[in-house]
């Protein structure tokens, strides 16, 4: 059988990127089980709710992600809303347990995909943005796609 290479997508956290702004990414592998592992080849998953804890021992935790129980699984499939334990290096734990210490930061996971055949977990450190700058968000992407609508518009026009 052949061995799987490049990235696949398996879920986005697309609300992270709009309630947060990402400081540092980092790419953490996830224990999982195996009926786990097939769902998620099913692309069955959902990030929405889910959120990263470092307990007191310094392990890292992803709790709230929706894995949904695999299809064809037996009387041992798992439960789809359990922690996860996220595999990091010790200088990357160490680090960002300082950095959560400081006021208004968090840990989010921002994806989970396949690579070369292993899942992943993309996960964040975060600030929270307040309303204001959401809706400064929104209105300067509002103003770029405008700015290129404008120029294409214009690029069309020269041509005729």
């Amino acid at each position: 059988m052949a061995k799987e290479t490049g990235i696949q997508t398996i879920a986005q956290n697309r609300r992270a990127r709009h309630d947060y702004t990402i400081e540092d990414e980092y790419e953490a592998g996830i224990a999982l089980t195996g009926t786990e592992v097939k769902s998620l080849r099913e692309g069955r998953a959902s990030l929405a709710e889910a959120f990263v804890s470092i307990d007191r021992s310094g392990e890292v935790w992803l709790e709230g992600a929706n894995i949904p129980e695999y299809l064809n699984g037996t009387w041992n499939n798992h439960a789809p809303k359990r922690k996860r334990k996220l595999l990091l290096h010790a200088k990357q734990i160490a680090k960002l347990s300082r950095q959560i210490d400081a006021k208004g930061y968090t840990i989010v996971p921002l994806s989970l995909y396949f690579k070369d055949g292993r899942v992943k977990v993309q996960i964040a450190l975060a600030r929270g943005k307040r309303e204001y700058d959401k809706r400064q968000a929104l209105r300067e992407e509002q103003d770029k796609r405008e700015a290129q609508r404008a120029m294409r518009y214009k690029n069309l026009r020269g041509r005729a």
